[in-house]
């Protein structure tokens, strides 16, 4: 089969030409207006079909946008919640530690003839047998070995050992501790012991003398180790055995020694040494 020479093929192209001119002249005159609806129905559909395509494409891409937002708004409102309940328990605390030492001002407001230092209690020492804890207070704040330590709630202990900035409390309740004490309601006197199990006893304590569940034990101030007058506890039991020379009581004190945080050392008070009376009596 010969291809067409130049001739048929310039013939051809103004064939073409005249035939899309005429296809023109028919769409603007309206006479094709029927047959470009039929065949545009197709690519109508078409470009519907990539229209809805396009536009779901971008929602998910917005939406992808929009949750990656949200998901940095939410960590940075969990960040903010995280520094807020920080800070409650932060103003939780402060405002514990101002009422506890706002009730130590107010004890130490009372006592006149007395000089307080506060400390902060930094550890604890509660074994079977000792019973310390060591505060932030030492001889560069004018403490010394035996000054008492209290709390508004009542005696603590006193300082058996101290150094420059730190100093350690034998606690009322060591098994080795012993206060001269008496009942606040009758007087009576007696001596209140630590025991192992961490619980008080009022030993000591004459036969003939009345003891009653809820009375009140304070300091007696003899043996001069301890200031009179400074609650030590409460009564809670009385002992009384056949055939013994005094009687026994338990006592539970005010104070919890398991989450002191606050003290106070009375430095005004200077215990006295008797041991020089028993040494003169020796000789």
């Amino acid at each position: 089969m010969r291809s067409l020479g130049r001739p048929s093929r310039l013939l051809l192209l103004i064939i073409m030409l005249s035939l899309c001119g005429v296809l023109m002249l028919l769409s603007l005159s309206g006479a094709l207006t029927p047959v470009e609806s039929v065949a545009a129905a197709p690519l109508y559909a078409v470009s519907g079909l990539f229209n809805r395509l396009s536009l779901s494409i971008s929602a998910a891409f917005e939406e992808l946008s929009d949750l990656g937002q949200l998901r940095e708004r939410i960590a940075e409102l969990e960040e903010q919640l995280a520094r807020r309940q920080i800070e409650s328990i932060q103003l939780r605390e402060a405002a514990s530690d101002y009422e506890r030492l706002i009730d130590l001002l107010s004890y130490t407001s009372a006592q006149e003839n007395q000089e307080f230092l506060t400390a902060d209690v930094i550890a604890v020492e509660q074994t079977g047998i000792a019973r310390n804890v060591i505060i932030n207070r030492g001889t560069r704040d004018g403490l010394a070995a035996g000054m008492p330590v209290a709390t508004n709630l009542g005696l603590v202990g006193r300082i058996i050992e101290v150094s420059a900035n730190a100093a350690q409390v034998q606690l009322i309740n060591d098994e080795n501790s012993a206060v001269s004490s008496r009942l606040q309601t009758t007087r009576a006197h007696g001596s209140i012991i630590g025991q192992a199990s961490g619980v008080l006893r009022l030993t000591m304590v004459d036969l003939d003398e009345e003891i009653r569940q809820g009375d009140l034990v304070i300091t007696s101030g003899l043996g001069g180790n301890f200031p009179a007058d400074i609650v030590v506890g409460q009564v809670t039991s009385i002992r009384q055995f056949e055939f013994e020379l005094f009687q026994e009581a338990e006592v539970r004190s005010l104070i919890d020694f398991e989450t002191l945080e606050f003290v106070l050392v009375i430095t005004s008070f200077e215990p006295i040494d008797l041991t020089v009376f028993e040494e003169l009596e020796a000789n």
